[in-house]
């Protein structure tokens, strides 16, 4: 125990200058990180404000936080007596072996970066990709955030994005209406698509420019049937949908002109009773 308070005593100045190096190194990780943290927020502030998309400046956001701890965690090294340059030396090494295991991740990120960079979507745009379709809430740096039409939060890998084909459902300010409509075959042709066209033309959403489209597209095993084809507002997509599919049934029923069921014909052969007998 002697032996202890002697070395203590000796080597006190020396103990003191670790002590005082080492709380060094933790206060400037911990003011770097706070700092990180000031800088990417002043980062995706300044990019919201020059109308970037929200995604890009969040994505880029990261980046710079990414950046800014690692050289806040070499500057902590460095006073505590790393010697940098092996450890950057060593990290190098180390990362290009994590890297090796790492290809998924390292290809999330350059998936990232060619999404922030080509911009097939943006925040806010109902997109398909990846296999999942949703509202583009945020993209960052490994992955996507997005928010399915049932308020599911999904995190999509970028990689999986795109590897994969991307609808973009928000992209255009139009959208097409594909409806098919099947009529019994002794419905007066003339007389259906009359009405078809007049629903559309007294419709409030369906445009004028560019025209829609009603004719007959199938003579099919139990039904005739009409494609009905409209230009709507992209934002009105699914209500024009759901309202038309109502009024087209309520006015071909007023009219009536039937909507057939599937139906299949069953035809019966009667053997005669006395060639039975004979057999």
């Amino acid at each position: 125990m002697e032996t202890v308070t002697t070395w203590f005593e000796d080597n006190q100045a020396l103990l003191l200058s670790y002590a005082i190096s080492l709380i060094t190194a933790i206060l400037i990780l911990w003011i770097g990180f706070k700092i990180a943290r000031l800088v990417s927020s002043s980062v995706s502030k300044m990019l919201q404000k020059k109308s970037i998309d929200p995604a890009v400046s969040s994505f880029i956001a990261s980046i710079v936080h990414a950046l800014v701890a690692a050289a806040v965690i070499i500057a902590s090294l460095s006073h505590v007596g790393v010697q940098t340059a092996t450890f950057v030396a060593i990290l190098g090494a180390a990362g290009l072996a994590i890297g090796l295991s790492l290809q998924g991740s390292l290809s999330n990120f350059a998936s990232g970066i060619l999404i922030t960079v080509f911009r097939p979507f943006k925040a806010g745009d109902f997109i398909e990709a990846g296999g999942v379709a949703g509202s583009v809430k945020e993209i960052q740096i490994f992955s996507t955030i997005m928010t399915t039409p049932d308020n599911k939060y999904v995190v999509v890998p970028n990689a999986q994005i795109t590897g994969s084909p991307i609808t973009n459902y928000s992209r255009h300010d139009t959208r097409r209406l594909d409806m098919v409509v099947g009529v019994s075959y002794s419905a007066d042709l003339q007389q259906t698509e009359t009405l078809l066209k007049n629903i559309l033309d007294s419709h409030p959403n369906v445009l004028k420019e560019p025209g829609y489209t009603v004719a007959v597209s199938e003579l099919a095993s139990s039904s005739v049937n009409f494609v009905v084809r409209p230009w709507v507002k992209t934002s009105d997509f699914w209500p024009t949908k759901f309202e038309l599919n109502k009024t087209i049934k309520q006015e071909l029923d007023k009219a009536g002109i039937g909507i057939p069921f599937p139906q299949m014909d069953v035809h019966l052969f009667k053997q005669d009773s006395e060639k039975k007998e004979d057999k």
